[in-house]
């Protein structure tokens, strides 16, 4: 970061106000409305450009529920004044003040244009353009959770998830970094997608059925891969209502929870093969992706309908699974299952843990928080069976 000299000082004493003031490029590089500039504290800041040349800077997180304001739009507020307007709850922040109609406020930055360059008067020591794509580490967390996102194979996607989790616990990669995931993950043209409910399981009874219910446990598989790199990358600058970002721990958790999924498809897939059949062989739903979709916005939202609604029904239909493949003396598919449920208990226990965490840093009744968000998120409702054990093995009590 080029900070002023004493003599740059000297020489614009009289146009701005002793501070903390950078300079973060020529005036040519912000063309655009919004502009993100990299922290190294993570404190990021979004310069603003109106129509009429003017500029502003306020934290790029909005202070409601953390949503990208480099991503908003700017309107006229009326009487000369323009608002930056949060592209997930259409949250509006004057530029010249940070106040919303919905009474929160957003820290604003001073910024002068001196002979063509801009400068932001904020301790947060930013990066320039230029500056933070150099900076962009190729080998942070997120940039490979973004590549497994978009590898369209899965043997391929389990491959490279556990040679992520390999660096990332031997201390090969030790950055998080940030990169935005895709839409949607990738997948293989040759599957043919139907609607969840129009996908049919069986019950066991058949070797055919039980490569079904085998396939379609494989599919789920898959998505919890993608769930788990896409919480990593999509939430990695996450902020709580305190201010706070997340943990290291966080990412630990969530990097094991990625582990364990792929190794869960690879015992699947291989299981299907031994069984005669191939992964693809019989159609495939994205229902778990929808959840994703719908809790994009929220981290909160995110381990409620994902880890503590959609891994917990996992536990709850597990007994009556394995009951049908012992039924039909299928020890190596019971050995598989067992194996999955094991782990299953700590994906809830692992969700369990971070929604309780953010709901006490943030003041919030974990309880009446999961009940809301499960009647905004969940389409559908919860019934039985409910596996009591599993559940409360996981720490869920209620």
């Amino acid at each position: 970061m080029n900070r002023f000299n004493a003599d740059l000082v000297n020489a614009l004493r009289g146009i701005v106000s002793d501070g903390n003031w950078q300079c973060i490029g020529e005036k040519s590089l912000f063309e655009s409305p919004c502009t993100k500039l990299y922290a190294e504290d993570r404190e990021h800041v979004v310069l603003v450009r109106t129509e009429d040349g003017r500029f502003w800077a306020m934290d790029s997180s909005c202070p409601h529920e953390g949503g990208p304001l480099d991503l908003g739009d700017i309107e006229d507020l009326g009487n000369g004044k323009m608002a930056l307007v949060c592209p997930w709850h259409h949250f509006d922040f004057c530029l010249e003040t940070g106040i919303s109609s919905t009474g929160l406020q957003n820290q604003v930055y001073e910024v002068q244009v001196v002979q063509d360059k801009v400068y932001i008067n904020t301790q947060n020591a930013l990066l320039s353009p230029q500056e933070a794509k150099s900076s962009a580490s190729e080998n942070s967390l997120c940039s490979w959770a973004a590549k497994i996102l978009c590898t369209a194979d899965p043997k391929e996607k389990v491959a490279l998830t556990q040679e992520v989790q390999d660096k990332w616990n031997s201390g090969k990669i030790t950055e998080v970094g940030e990169m935005e995931p895709p839409v949607h993950p990738c997948r293989k043209e040759s599957l043919t997608v139907l609607q969840p409910g129009k996908i049919k399981r069986g019950k066991g009874g058949t070797l055919a059925s039980r490569i079904a219910l085998l396939h379609s446990l494989a599919n789920i598989e898959q998505w919890a891969i993608d769930l788990s790199w896409d919480i990593i990358a999509r939430f990695s600058s996450a902020r709580l209502s305190t201010g706070e970002s997340l943990p290291h721990e966080f990412f630990n958790d969530f990097v094991k929870v990625a582990g364990d999924e792929a190794k869960h498809y690879s015992l699947l897939e291989q299981r299907i093969t031994e069984l005669g059949s191939f992964f693809g062989a019989l159609p495939v739903h994205n229902g778990l992706w929808q959840s994703a979709t719908d809790t994009s916005h929220s981290l909160l939202a995110r381990l409620a309908i994902v880890h503590m609604v959609h891994e917990a029904r996992g536990l709850d239909v597990h007994p009556q699974t394995l009951s049908r493949f012992t039924a039909q003396g299928d020890s190596k598919s019971v050995q598989v299952l067992e194996v999955i449920y094991s782990d299953e208990i700590t994906h809830v226990a692992a969700g369990l843990k971070w929604f309780t965490y953010i709901c006490s840093k943030e003041k919030r009744d974990c309880l009446t928080t999961f009940h809301e968000l499960v009647k905004k998120h969940f389409k559908g409702y919860l019934k039985p069976p409910f596996n009591t054990e599993g559940r409360k093995t996981a720490g869920m009590t209620e």
